[in-house]
Protein backbone atom coordinates (compact mmCIF):
# COMPACT_ATOMS: atom_id res chain seq x y z
CA UNK A 1 0.00 0.00 0.00
CA UNK A 2 1.62 3.74 -0.71
CA UNK A 3 1.46 6.57 1.54
CA UNK A 4 -0.77 8.28 -0.23
CA UNK A 5 -3.47 5.16 0.19
CA UNK A 6 -1.89 5.14 4.16
CA UNK A 7 -2.70 8.92 4.55
CA UNK A 8 -6.24 8.68 2.68
CA UNK A 9 -7.39 5.89 4.53
CA UNK A 10 -5.63 7.66 7.87
CA UNK A 11 -7.57 11.04 6.49
CA UNK A 12 -11.07 9.29 6.11
CA UNK A 13 -11.36 8.30 9.77
CA UNK A 14 -9.47 11.49 11.18
CA UNK A 15 -12.14 13.74 9.73
CA UNK A 16 -15.51 11.30 9.54
CA UNK A 17 -17.93 14.47 11.17
CA UNK A 18 -15.98 17.25 9.81
CA UNK A 19 -15.73 16.29 6.10
CA UNK A 20 -18.97 16.45 3.50
CA UNK A 21 -20.72 18.07 6.23
CA UNK A 22 -20.97 15.39 8.66
CA UNK A 23 -22.69 13.37 5.85
CA UNK A 24 -20.99 9.83 5.42
CA UNK A 25 -23.41 8.81 2.68
CA UNK A 26 -20.39 11.50 0.75
CA UNK A 27 -17.94 9.56 2.51
CA UNK A 28 -18.65 6.83 0.68
CA UNK A 29 -19.04 8.13 -2.51
CA UNK A 30 -15.50 9.75 -2.38
CA UNK A 31 -14.11 6.59 -1.30
CA UNK A 32 -15.36 5.09 -4.23
CA UNK A 33 -13.41 7.36 -7.08
CA UNK A 34 -9.92 6.80 -8.31
CA UNK A 35 -7.50 7.46 -5.69
CA UNK A 36 -5.95 10.30 -7.82
CA UNK A 37 -9.67 11.92 -7.85
CA UNK A 38 -10.67 10.88 -4.49
CA UNK A 39 -7.61 12.22 -2.90
CA UNK A 40 -8.71 16.08 -4.67
CA UNK A 41 -11.98 15.66 -3.42
CA UNK A 42 -10.85 15.02 -0.01
CA UNK A 43 -9.08 17.83 0.06
CA UNK A 44 -11.50 19.98 -1.38
CA UNK A 45 -14.15 18.79 1.05
CA UNK A 46 -11.80 19.56 4.40
CA UNK A 47 -13.33 23.00 6.13
CA UNK A 48 -9.75 24.40 5.63
CA UNK A 49 -10.02 24.28 2.04
CA UNK A 50 -13.19 26.55 2.18
CA UNK A 51 -11.01 29.55 -0.02
CA UNK A 52 -10.18 26.81 -2.59
CA UNK A 53 -13.46 24.83 -2.79
CA UNK A 54 -15.81 27.73 -3.21
CA UNK A 55 -13.96 29.00 -6.46
CA UNK A 56 -13.29 25.69 -7.78
CA UNK A 57 -17.03 24.79 -7.10
CA UNK A 58 -18.16 28.28 -9.25
CA UNK A 59 -15.84 27.18 -11.88
CA UNK A 60 -17.16 23.85 -12.27
CA UNK A 61 -21.24 25.25 -12.48
CA UNK A 62 -19.55 27.71 -14.97
CA UNK A 63 -18.24 24.72 -17.01
CA UNK A 64 -21.23 22.94 -16.78
CA UNK A 65 -23.30 25.30 -18.36
CA UNK A 66 -20.95 26.03 -20.75
CA UNK A 67 -21.20 22.66 -21.88
CA UNK A 68 -21.39 22.93 -25.85
CA UNK A 69 -17.73 23.71 -25.88
CA UNK A 70 -15.32 20.60 -26.60
CA UNK A 71 -13.40 20.18 -23.18
CA UNK A 72 -16.27 21.40 -20.86
CA UNK A 73 -19.00 18.60 -19.87
CA UNK A 74 -22.29 18.23 -18.35
CA UNK A 75 -20.63 16.19 -15.60
CA UNK A 76 -19.04 19.49 -14.40
CA UNK A 77 -22.42 21.02 -13.19
CA UNK A 78 -23.46 18.71 -10.33
CA UNK A 79 -19.74 18.40 -8.97
CA UNK A 80 -19.37 22.30 -8.89
CA UNK A 81 -22.96 22.28 -6.85
CA UNK A 82 -21.65 19.35 -4.55
CA UNK A 83 -18.85 21.32 -3.57
CA UNK A 84 -20.51 24.61 -3.20
CA UNK A 85 -23.17 23.17 -1.20
CA UNK A 86 -20.44 22.77 1.91
CA UNK A 87 -20.97 26.49 2.15
CA UNK A 88 -24.46 27.63 0.42
CA UNK A 89 -27.39 26.15 3.49
CA UNK A 90 -29.68 26.03 0.33
CA UNK A 91 -27.72 23.48 -1.65
CA UNK A 92 -27.05 21.62 1.32
CA UNK A 93 -30.79 20.34 1.59
CA UNK A 94 -30.90 19.87 -2.14
CA UNK A 95 -27.64 17.12 -1.65
CA UNK A 96 -29.43 15.29 1.24
CA UNK A 97 -32.12 14.61 -0.97
CA UNK A 98 -30.26 13.58 -3.65
CA UNK A 99 -28.44 11.31 -1.31
CA UNK A 100 -31.82 9.76 -0.14
CA UNK A 101 -32.56 9.02 -3.91
CA UNK A 102 -29.19 7.42 -3.68
CA UNK A 103 -29.66 5.14 -0.95
CA UNK A 104 -33.49 4.31 -2.81
CA UNK A 105 -32.61 3.77 -5.93
CA UNK A 106 -28.66 2.84 -6.06
CA UNK A 107 -27.72 1.17 -2.88
CA UNK A 108 -24.09 -0.33 -4.72
CA UNK A 109 -22.95 3.00 -4.77
CA UNK A 110 -22.60 3.36 -1.08
CA UNK A 111 -21.20 -0.04 -1.12
CA UNK A 112 -18.09 -0.21 -0.16
CA UNK A 113 -17.42 -3.98 -1.10
CA UNK A 114 -18.52 -3.06 -4.49
CA UNK A 115 -16.26 -2.89 -7.58
CA UNK A 116 -15.11 0.82 -8.37
CA UNK A 117 -16.07 2.64 -10.96
CA UNK A 118 -19.44 0.35 -11.56
CA UNK A 119 -20.93 1.80 -14.77
CA UNK A 120 -24.69 0.66 -13.70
Amino acid sequence: MSAASDERARGAKDTTGQMAGGDPRLDKLVRRLPQRMGDTVSYLLKPSSRWVRIPAGALLVVGGVLSILPVLGIWMLPLGLALLAEDVPALRSSRSKVFDWIERRKPHWLDPSAPKNDQS
